[in-house]
C-alpha cells in the first residue's frame, strides 16, 4: 500500500511530454495510485527522447517515476469501452490534448461524467479550450516567447532577450494541475462533488510571472509608476577565475560586502556608506565593485561574503548539485538502481510531511508494462483480455 497524503486516490493520466506528466508524478509521489495511458506506436512522445539505456530515458524517469503504464488504442470501439471503464474507476483524470481531442476520443469530460459523476477530470491546454488561439500547438518555449519571459530575460550588459533554459513554464503548469486537483478532491471531501478543471499554459505562464516580472505594470497610474525593476537588478558577478550572484540592499548588507572585498573603510565613505549617499551613484559604485570583485578568486570570496552574512552563492554547474553539503544533507537527490537503465540520479518530493509521510518510489514504467495487472484490476479475465488484444485495443 503506497503512503502518502494522497494514498487510495486513482488517477487516469492521459497526458504526454513534461507539463501533464509533471502534474500526475507529483500526484503519485503523494501516494496516489497513477495509471499511464500511452497511445499506439512509441506511447509518450517523451519515449523518443536521448540519455537513454535499457528502454528508458530520463524525460520519462523524470516525470513518471511511480507509474503504470497501458497503452490504450482509444480509436477502437474496444478501446473506448477500455478508456470509459478507466474513468468509471478512479478520483482524477488529466489530459492535455488539444481541445476537443479528448472528445473526440470518448474520454472528455462529460463522458467521464456520465459513468463517473464523482471524478475531478482536468484538462490542460496551451491556450485554453475557447478563443483565437486555441487549435494552436503549444510547446513551452512558445509560451516563454508570448507571455513575457523571453522579452524579462535580459542580462542588461548583453541586451539580448533568451530563453529560460528548461521547460520552467511547462512544470509551471504541472505544479499548477496538482494544486488544483489536490484542492479539487479537497472539496470533494466536503461534500462539493466532482468538477472540471481547465487550465490553460498560457494563464499560468503569466500568474507565475506576475508576482515579479509584473511590478512594473500593476499599478497604473502614472504618479505609481517609477522604480526599479527586479529583472534589471539580477546580475552575475565575475571574479577572477569564475562567477558568483549575490543581492544585497540594506545598509548592513552594503557594509558586510564592503568588509568582504577588503574595504571596510567604504562603510564610513559619505556615498558609499548609506542608501540615501548611494542613491543615483549605481553605475559609479558598480564600477568600483566590479574591480574589486576581479580581484578575488570565487572559493576565497564567497566564504568571506558569508561571514559578513551577504547574500550570495557561487554559479554552480546541474552535474556539480549532488556534490553540495546542503542538497546532501537535505537528501534532495536519490541514487537508485534500475533493472535495465543502471544507476538513476532524481529529485525527491520536495515537501515533507510528519504525519502523512510519503515514500519515494524507485520505478519508471516501460511502455504497457503493466496492461495485464491493470485489465484484471478492472475485473476482466484472460479471454477478455485477449479479446482487447484480438480488438486492436490493447498491445
Amino acid at each position: 500500500m503506497a503512503q502518502g497524503p494522497l494514498a487510495g486516490i486513482r488517477v487516469i493520466d492521459l497526458t504526454q511530454v513534461l507539463a501533464g506528466p509533471t502534474a500526475t508524478m507529483l500526484l503519485a509521489d503523494l501516494g496516489a495510485d497513477v495509471i499511464k495511458v500511452e497511445p499506439p506506436g512509441i506511447g509518450d512522445l517523451s519515449r523518443l527522447a536521448r540519455y537513454a539505456k535499457g528502454g528508458i530515458n530520463s524525460t520519462v524517469a523524470n516525470n513518471n517515476r511511480g507509474k503504470r503504464s497501458i497503452q490504450i488504442d482509444l480509436s477502437t470501439g474496444a478501446g473506448r469501452e477500455l478508456g470509459v471503464q478507466l474513468l468509471t474507476g478512479c478520483d482524477v483524470a488529466v489530459q492535455n490534448m488539444r481541445p476537443g481531442v479528448a472528445d473526440s476520443l470518448g474520454v472528455g469530460y462529460e463522458h467521464a461524467a456520465a459513468v463517473n459523476p464523482e471524478i475531478i477530470y482536468c484538462s490542460m491546454s496551451g491556450y485554453g479550450p475557447s478563443g483565437p488561439y486555441a487549435g494552436r500547438a503549444a510547446y513551452d518555449p512558445i509560451i516563454q516567447a508570448v507571455s513575457g519571459y523571453v522579452a524579462l530575460q535580459v542580462n542588461p550588459e548583453v541586451p539580448i532577450p533568451d530563453l529560460v533554459r528548461n521547460g520552467v513554464i511547462d512544470k509551471a503548469s504541472g505544479w499548477m494541475a496538482a494544486l488544483a486537483i489536490v484542492s479539487a478532491l479537497f472539496a470533494r471531501a466536503q461534500g462539493g462533488g466532482g468538477q472540471h478543471i481547465d487550465l490553460a499554459m498560457l494563464d499560468t505562464a503569466v500568474q507565475f510571472l506576475w508576482p515579479d516580472g509584473g511590478m512594473a505594470d500593476t499599478l497604473l497610474d502614472e504618479d505609481a509608476r517609477d522604480g526599479t525593476h527586479l529583472s534589471t537588478l539580477y546580475r552575475l558577478t565575475p571574479c577572477a577565475d569564475g562567477h558568483i550572484v549575490y543581492f544585497v540592499v540594506s545598509d548592513k548588507q552594503f557594509h558586510g560586502l564592503y568588509r568582504a572585498l577588503g574595504r571596510p573603510e567604504w562603510t564610513e565613505h559619505p556615498q558609499w556608506g548609506t542608501h540615501q549617499g548611494r542613491s543615483g551613484r549605481s553605475e559609479e559604485l558598480g564600477a568600483l565593485l566590479e574591480e574589486e570583485f576581479g580581484r578575488w578568486k570565487v572559493v576565497d570570496l564567497v566564504p568571506r561574503m558569508h561571514e559578513n552574512s551577504v547574500p550570495c552563492g557561487e554559479v554552480t554547474a546541474v552535474e556539480d548539485l549532488h556534490h553540495d553539503p546542503q542538497i546532501r544533507h537535505n537528501g534532495t537527490l536519490v541514487e537508485w538502481e534500475h533493472p535495465s537503465a543502471g544507476l538513476i540520479r532524481q529529485a525527491r518530493l520536495a515537501p515533507r510531511f510528519s504525519a502523512t509521510r510519503t515514500e519515494f518510489r524507485p520505478s519508471v514504467p516501460g511502455l504497457n508494462e503493466h496492461a495485464d495487472e491493470i485489465l484484471v484490476e478492472l475485473g476482466f479475465d484472460t479471454g477478455e483480455i485477449e479479446e482487447f488484444r484480438r480488438a486492436g485495443a490493447i498491445f
